[in-house]
């Protein structure tokens, strides 16, 4: 179901929610024999390694589509507090010495947090619109070059770092939470107090998630198994909310229409998350009316010449399938990237 509306929400985009995402153009400019895979999940931005992986991919064998599952909405109220944040000097370091005045290097006593923790594309688009909003002059001052931007693969890496702060980019190649982390404990021992603490207390992490997010972050980094003296208190703020669009299962309707049209042969859907497999199952018309199970036999029936192939992200997804529905994908991503997904088909392929 999509995210109610709300006075304190906004949506992170202009558009049609729901839709093939930006720039994208369907089937439209798909070439003879070429494989379309669905990617249902947003774009993106400013880049998508999926895109570049599957555009470039066998000297472009692949299409791949963006087909949005989720509609994200900012909360307002939580970019205020970040942007009144920032303006109050909650994110900057202190004075550096400078010897032709005979000043000293000095703290900066409203300094609140050591470091910030992105883990989704969306809270840094969320994050990115309280950077617009900020004087570009001023970033500098405002944000501690020393203050670590922790984040957990290399497309959350290029989004912080599009961010133009003058701050470190740090986890590119975690790949996931827990194993961030690992990562941020490790590099919080190599930090100097100056940058972890203020006036001897230890400054928190700023997490900024969605409604809906796993923990192990912050219970990770503030375990009681920890030495007292290495645990980092983690600060949670909600940015956006997440539900699923409205408009996915007709939009995803509308593009294997249009494949079946086209005279398509082949079609790779690839599925990030639970949310919308079962939308996506109906719409390929896979599912059973009264039982709502998945249906080999329906499957079969309305496939003609038409293969579709399904890959997910990872286990969560494929045993959210197979415990729902009764269906196993073809293909688990034995790692969560589009190299994962990539490998996964070739060895598909291969049998």
């Amino acid at each position: 179901m999509a995210a109610p509306a709300s006075p304190f929400l906004t949506p992170p985009r202009k558009g049609r929610p729901g839709g093939w995402g930006i720039g994208s153009r369907g089937l439209n400019d798909l070439i003879i024999d070429q494989i379309p895979v669905y990617l249902l999940k947003t774009k993106s931005s400013p880049s998508d390694t999926y895109e570049e992986y599957f555009d470039n991919l066998e000297n472009g064998r692949y299409k791949p589509i963006f087909v949005p599952v989720l509609e994200h909405m900012f909360r307002d109220d939580a970019l205020r507090t970040l942007r009144r944040a920032a303006e109050r000097f909650a994110f900057a370091g202190g004075s550096e010495a400078n010897d032709a005045y005979l000043r000293k290097a000095t703290n900066n006593p409203a300094k609140k947090y050591g470091g910030l923790i992105f883990t989704s594309q969306r809270a840094v688009d969320a994050f990115h619109v309280v950077v617009a909003k900020l004087d570009p002059l001023k970033l500098g001052a405002l944000f501690d070059k020393d203050m670590p931007l922790y984040v957990v693969g290399p497309a959350t890496a290029r989004g912080v770092t599009a961010l133009g702060l003058p701050c470190p980019v740090l986890g590119e190649e975690t790949g996931n939470g827990e194993a961030l982390a690992e990562f941020i404990l490790g590099h919080r021992r190599s930090l100097s107090t100056e940058v972890t603490h203020l006036n001897g207390r230890s400054l928190p992490l700023l997490f900024m998630v969605g409604e809906q997010r796993r923990d192990i972050i912050p219970r990770t980094l503030q375990s009681d198994q920890l030495p007292p003296s290495e645990r980092t208190q983690v600060t949670e703020l909600v940015v956006y909310e997440t539900g699923e669009a409205a408009t996915f299962e007709e939009d995803f309707s509308t593009l294997l229409r249009e494949a079946k049209s086209k005279r398509v042969t082949k079609q790779w859907v690839v599925v990030f998350s639970p949310q919308g497999c079962e939308a996506m199952l109906s719409a390929l018309g896979w599912l059973e009316e009264k039982t709502g199970k998945y249906s080999e036999a329906r499957k079969g029936a309305i496939a003609g010449p038409l293969k579709s192939c399904v890959a997910t992200i990872g286990p969560t997804t494929r045993d959210y399938l197979l415990q729902e529905f009764g269906y196993e994908p073809d293909v688990c991503a034995a790692a969560p990237s589009a190299e994962g997904v990539g490998e996964g088909i070739a060895a598909y392929r291969s049998k």
